[in-house]
């Protein structure tokens, strides 16, 4: 039985926005947000899963998989050309798993407290040691251990609640 129009509704003016950022830092492209965008509500709207977990995890992982469709389709489809007759260059990057685990971990980011988020920016992304990092943010050094240990176990959960496997 398929959900009602108002539940869709409701599911794309909830989350739309959200899905739209996240298939927009894969792909840059506006249009291919919003179809893929259309696509993930509509597979929702048509299959009426099971949904055990979080909607919002089951909708980014649905819009994941709608991306790497669209990519491997495009990849079995011959090149178009253009009026000049010069193949028009891939918008797709090659590495698109890569690039779409990336825009996950950062929405998870965003997700976490601005605390652990720093810690995590200072250790991980900006190769700080322990002691660099404390001082950089001000905070002792066990400070740093204490919540770089709870920051990447909220992450997982926020991963795991997104649909992330690992």
């Amino acid at each position: 039985m398929p959900l009602d129009e108002d539940v869709v509704a409701s599911i794309y003016r909830d989350h739309g926005a959200a899905l739209r950022r996240f298939v927009l830092s894969a792909s840059h492209d506006p249009q291919l947000a919003e179809d893929v965008v259309q696509e993930t509500v509509l597979r929702v709207w048509q299959h009426t899963p099971e949904i055990t977990g979080s909607l919002r995890s089951y909708l980014y992982r649905t819009a994941r998989n709608i991306m790497i469709d669209n990519y491997r389709r495009a990849r079995r489809r011959p090149a178009e050309t253009l009026e000049s007759g010069l193949a028009e260059p891939a918008a797709v990057p090659e590495k698109v798993d890569e690039l779409l685990n990336r825009v996950l971990v950062e929405e998870a980011l965003l997700r976490l407290s601005k605390e652990h988020r720093d810690v995590l920016v200072a250790l991980h992304y900006r190769r700080f040691t322990v002691n660099e990092a404390a001082v950089q943010l001000n905070i002792p050094s066990g400070t740093v251990k204490s919540r770089a240990y709870y920051a990447v176990r909220a992450l997982r959960t926020i991963l795991d609640e997104m649909g992330v496997e690992r």
